[in-house]
């Protein structure tokens, strides 16, 4: 890498990046934490991160750190603010990118300076370093915003479900509960969804109807966007 040429009289802050990586069980919202492994906060859970090294941007070094400190890799992460208190970090000025992203829940594994990786329900979180509690409201008041504008289910649920289970991701994501009928009726509006297979005349009610997302019209909306109101 060629050698910077310039010097500067101002002191400059450090930059780190987190990740806030939200899974979902059928039930409830995750969030995948790591235990520290090193000081400050030895001991202490908090967001996958690191610094930023000079030769990467935001989003690699994000990758980079939630590779190796969780195992998870390949995951589509998006900048979603930049914390910039003074104090934030008890080593140096330190300023962080924060990113979030969406995944099906799968196995990790801690390593790095992170001795353990764990998904946690967000009414389980235990104390945070740093102000990771703050991120984590950041974060999920952006994912609250963005669920009502985009069709983000499709990063969390299997690929066939039940429409009982975008009600329960809903829900838990807002945190409300909908009527039952009504939210299956606007589901169906957006022309987002496709039955999976074809029900006999027979079958009973009680046996859900099963879906899944057409890919094409998911993708349009999620470029287009769309305003869900309930």
């Amino acid at each position: 890498m060629e050698e910077y040429k310039f010097s500067y009289k101002y002191p400059h802050p450090a930059v780190t990046v987190d990740c806030v990586i939200f899974g979902f069980d059928g039930t409830s919202i995750k969030v995948l934490l790591i235990q520290r492994g090193v000081e400050p906060y030895k001991g202490a859970w908090a967001f996958p991160g690191g610094f930023l090294r000079i030769d990467e941007s935001a989003e690699e070094a994000a990758k980079r750190e939630l590779m190796e400190e969780t195992s998870l890799k390949d995951i589509p992460l998006e900048q979603f603010y930049t914390f910039t208190n003074v104090d934030r970090d008890p080593r140096e000025r330190v300023i962080t990118i924060a990113h979030y992203a969406l995944v099906r829940m799968k196995e990790v594994i801690g390593g790095d300076d992170a001795a353990k990786a764990s998904w946690f329900s967000y009414n389980e979180i235990p104390q945070l370093a740093f102000d990771h509690e703050m991120i984590l409201r950041k974060a999920l008041s952006h994912l609250k915003h963005e669920i009502c504008f985009k069709p983000i289910g499709f990063d969390l649920l299997p690929e066939v479900f039940t429409m009982s289970e975008i009600q329960n991701l809903y829900e838990a994501i807002l945190e409300v509960k909908f009527d039952r009928r009504n939210f299956y009726k606007k589901m169906l509006k957006l022309g987002l969804l496709e039955e999976v297979g074809v029900r006999e005349a027979d079958t009973p009610a009680r046996i859900p109807k099963m879906y899944k997302f057409k890919s094409e019209k998911y993708f349009e909306l999620k470029q287009k966007g769309f305003r869900l109101e309930f």
